[in-house]
């Protein structure tokens, strides 16, 4: 009746082994940290003396994955950023009108000429001179509008256009307006995750809140500040045809020109085309080097578009000045020599080597879509973290001890068998969130604390279940097994009903929730492990050793 095959019993022992040598480096947490980060260090920049001995810290053939320590355990910084979705209108507009204009110049025969006027950010107003020829052009501008792009924006068109007098006015459905808006807020949450990804730090927290903001949270950084620099600058990379250079910073622009600063030379401004040619979000790469004297630079290459279009202009327009503008300031703009084809070129400015490598890495996470404006910013010192840590420590080892002397105390050694089994059950939960790369968060060591008590009480049920049996007259062998096939079912029920919890609780949850969601999942899986087959294995082979003609639970 208490069989287990041998098979059996060498699964179990090897996942517990496993589980156990998977949350080891956790004992030694500190060391095994910094042997990972020279091991990276190598990796990425070569080896030194210094990194060789950090790496040798830990030995190579030894698991090396360790818990990660969320933003309340480990201390770091804490934004909550609001996307300005709005900004992304006026962007549109302005890369629009070179559509609209070489639609509407076959049609000068009809519609007379045509002149961009002032307008309000998010619209495209032109005047023409021949009234009559209106209904002419909207249908012409009108061709150039493209279905939305949404699940909600079906059988709408991205522009809309009407008339007043002698004006064309065009601006963005709101049903585009609610599709950009969408895709801004996603795009920006990529290009924040892939800013905070090249600086190489631990476990980021990356997510949207409601409709229009992002939640960021850094374990482990400096300081708010510091991870604002890292997200916050746009790094909006554009090549902008040169209208003038002059020295007045108000000089009148002209319709669908600017005046920006040059970003090298102090009290010049350009005048270039509002309309790019091409932008840095037609890049593919961009890497850090250096100019034929020397200096930091960095060299770029577009897709094939950009590099068509590249070609293209610089083919047409050789012996003009060719703006490259840099968030709103000219880097550089040099005279086309030649045409350039291949859409690869290079970025010289006044830069320090830090300064371009930075320059590089913005590049190639890509330009922010829009501005972001941090309404919540704070810096969780480690001291805090610490002060977390111990309060969770104490928790668990006051509820560890507490339980432990409960099932001592109430069924003897049956008690120590599934004692021995809640200290694999803890093990195997750190050796999960270590395989998985996981974090732990304050609710997350909650989630451990709850899962202790829900561990012992499989146990329980089962032992309760054994008491019964010899109640009933079963010999040992008998009340054991019949203990182990009675209690499943009600183990599987509690247990199944309470992982459904935290499925859903991860789910819909976010932050701190979810850590208190994956230390619950995880400790649910482990308890019925080591409640069912764990326990039962001990309890089998102390009783194939003994062979008691009686048992007291």
């Amino acid at each position: 009746m208490l069989q287990i095959d041998l098979w059996k019993r060498v699964l179990i022992w090897l996942v517990c082994v496993a589980g156990l040598l998977l949350a080891l480096p956790n004992a030694f947490y500190t060391r095994v940290e910094q042997a990972n980060d020279a091991v990276a260090a190598i990796e990425m920049k070569g080896e030194t003396p210094e990194r060789l001995e950090q790496a040798g810290q830990w030995p190579e053939w030894m698991p090396s994955g360790l818990v990660n320590l969320g933003l309340d355990l480990r201390g770091g910084a804490h934004l909550l950023a609001e996307v300005k979705v709005a900004d992304v209108y006026a962007a549109r507009m302005d890369a629009l009108w070179p559509e609209v204009r070489d639609a509407l110049r076959p049609e000068r025969a009809t519609i007379g000429t045509f002149r961009l006027q002032p307008a309000p950010d998010g619209q495209i107003r032109v005047k023409i001179s021949q009234p009559e020829g209106m209904a002419r052009a909207l249908e012409v501008v009108r061709g150039l509008a493209s279905p939305v792009t949404s699940l909600t924006g079906g059988g709408a068109t991205d522009i809309v256009v009407s008339a007043e007098g002698d004006v064309i006015i065009i601006e963005l459905s709101e049903a585009e307006r609610l599709a950009s808006d969408d895709r801004t807020v996603r795009q920006s949450l990529e290009i924040v995750r892939r800013r905070i990804d090249e600086v190489g730090t631990r476990e980021p927290t990356i997510q949207r809140q409601g409709a229009d903001r992002i939640l960021i949270q850094v374990p482990g950084i400096g300081s708010a500040s510091e991870l604002k620099e890292i997200i916050g600058t746009t790094a909006q990379l554009t090549f902008n045809p040169v209208v003038g250079r002059g020295n007045d910073a108000d000089a009148r622009a002209g319709v669908g020109n600017k005046v920006i600063p040059s970003l090298d030379e102090e009290g010049v401004f350009y005048t270039v085309e509002a309309a790019p040619v091409v932008t840095g979000e037609e890049l593919v790469d961009a890497q850090p080097s250096f100019d034929q004297n020397g200096r930091p630079a960095v060299t770029f290459r577009f897709n094939t578009s950009g590099a068509r279009k590249f070609g293209d202009y610089t083919a047409e327009n050789i012996g003009s000045p060719f703006a490259i503008v840099l968030d709103d300031e000219v880097v550089s703009a040099p005279v086309i020599q030649a045409h350039i084809p291949g859409g690869s070129g290079i970025i010289t400015g006044n830069f320090t080597i830090e300064e371009s490598t930075n320059l590089a890495i913005l590049l190639r996470a890509g330009a922010l879509p829009a501005g972001l404006e941090f309404l919540e910013e704070r810096t969780i010192g480690p001291e805090l973290g610490q002060d977390s840590i111990d309060a969770g420590k104490i928790a668990t080892i006051v509820a560890f001890v507490a339980v432990l002397v409960f099932m001592t105390l109430s069924y003897g050694l049956f008690g120590v068998f599934a004692n021995l089994a809640l200290m694999l059950n803890v093990a195997l939960i750190f050796g999960a969130l270590s395989l998985i790369g996981g974090t732990l968060t304050l609710p997350g060591i909650a989630g451990i604390v709850l899962t202790v008590g829900m561990a012992v009480d499989a146990n329980v049920l089962v032992f309760e279940r054994i008491r019964e049996e010899l109640k009933a007259g079963r010999g040992p062998a008998r009340a054991i097994d019949e203990g182990y096939s009675k209690a499943l079912s009600a183990i599987l029920d509690a247990n199944v009903t309470t992982f459904i919890t935290a499925v859903i609780l991860f789910a819909m949850g976010s932050g701190p929730v979810r850590g208190f969601a994956i230390t619950l999942g995880l400790g649910i899986m482990t308890s019925v492990f080591t409640a069912i087959f764990v326990t039962r294995v001990m309890i089998v082979m102390w009783f194939e050793r003994r062979r008691p003609k009686t048992i007291e639970v």
